[in-house]
């Protein structure tokens, strides 16, 4: 009989010591969780900030987007506005009759447009006229036929190049 006791002791103690075990366990797990449900509640909220930033970002993209489509419109407009007047006026019978005049306003439009692209890429676009397309009232210089080109000190300037027409 002292060995049932001694049997129903040990079994009883071990299925104690298991149960006890189990529950430590069972703790250990339960911290386990609550930490990794805390890292998740936080993945969660981070990812949420997340697509809330995402959201106010396309609709600045939309906006931008809308933006430049109206600009574009409007630059295709003036497109079609300058292609009326080229096709209006004739360049070629103006260039033969006054070369002067023309070479002028087309190399100052030109000048214009460089400037327009130094201030769109960020420089100040108050760069001063190139020596060669001066008038001959600023510069003191050139000739009244327009047949001559001006060195400019600007060597990335281009030089025009004129031909008479007899």
């Amino acid at each position: 009989m002292p060995y049932i006791i001694l049997i129903l002791v040990l079994t009883l103690g071990g299925v104690g010591y298991g149960g006890y075990m189990y529950v430590s366990n069972m703790q250990e797990t339960i911290d386990t969780l609550r930490e990794n449900n805390a890292k998740l509640e936080v993945a969660i909220e981070t990812s949420e900030q997340s697509l809330d930033l995402m959201q106010e970002n396309m609709q600045k993209v939309n906006q931008a987007n809308q933006q430049l489509q109206s600009q574009l419109q409007q630059a295709e407009q003036y497109g079609d506005e300058l292609q009326s007047k080229l096709r209006r006026h004739d360049l070629t019978a103006l260039a033969l009759r006054k070369p002067k005049l023309l070479e002028g306003k087309m190399n100052g439009a030109t000048a214009n447009l460089w400037r327009d692209l130094e201030k769109d890429t960020g420089g100040d676009g108050d760069n001063p006229t190139p020596q060669w397309l001066q008038s001959d009232a600023d510069t003191g210089t050139g000739s009244e036929s327009g047949d001559e080109v001006g060195e400019s000190s600007d060597s990335n300037s281009p030089e025009p190049e004129t031909s008479s027409v007899n």
